[in-house]
C-alpha cells in the first residue's frame, strides 16, 4: 500500500548554499544533516515529502545542465505557495538567479500562477499557486 511520497535526491556543490536557498529563502525546514565518508547529507522537509541532498567530499562539481526536451530526466523541482509574489520578491532581492518572472500557470486546472529560479547549483525551481479547489 503507498503510504505518500518521500523524497527526491539531488546533488549540491555547496551544501550551505543549499540549506540557505532551500531554508532561508524558500521555507523548506532541515530535518538532517550528517558527514558520511562520502561527503555531506542533508534531508530538508517540505511538508509533503522530503528533498534529500548529497554534497560529495572534495570534488568539484557542474552546474546543473538542463535536460533537453527530447530526453528523459528529471527538470525541475516545483514547491506550492500560497503567495508567489511575495516568495518571488524575497529570492529577488536575496540576489537568485531569475528564470521566468510570475505569470498565469498554463495548466490552470493544477495550478493558478507559477514563476520559475534557479538554486545556486542552477538547478530549476518553480514556485506554484495552486488552482482553486486544491488544497
Amino acid at each position: 500500500m503507498l503510504r505518500g511520497f518521500e523524497h527526491v535526491g539531488m546533488t549540491s556543490g555547496d551544501l550551505d548554499r543549499t540549506i540557505h536557498f532551500y531554508c532561508e529563502l524558500l521555507g523548506l525546514t532541515l530535518a538532517l544533516r550528517r558527514q558520511t565518508e562520502f561527503g555531506e547529507m542533508a534531508f530538508f522537509d517540505t511538508g509533503a515529502g522530503m528533498l534529500e541532498v548529497f554534497a560529495p567530499k572534495a570534488q568539484e562539481i557542474g552546474r546543473f545542465r538542463d535536460v533537453p526536451p527530447h530526453e528523459a530526466g528529471m527538470r525541475h523541482l516545483t514547491f506550492a505557495f500560497d503567495d508567489i509574489d511575495a516568495v518571488f520578491q524575497r529570492l529577488v532581492d536575496a540576489g537568485v538567479e531569475i528564470v521566468e518572472k510570475p505569470r498565469d500557470a498554463i495548466n490552470r486546472e493544477m495550478l493558478k500562477r507559477v514563476a520559475f529560479v534557479r538554486d545556486g547549483d542552477g538547478i530549476l525551481v518553480e514556485l506554484a499557486e495552486r488552482a482553486e479547489g486544491r488544497n
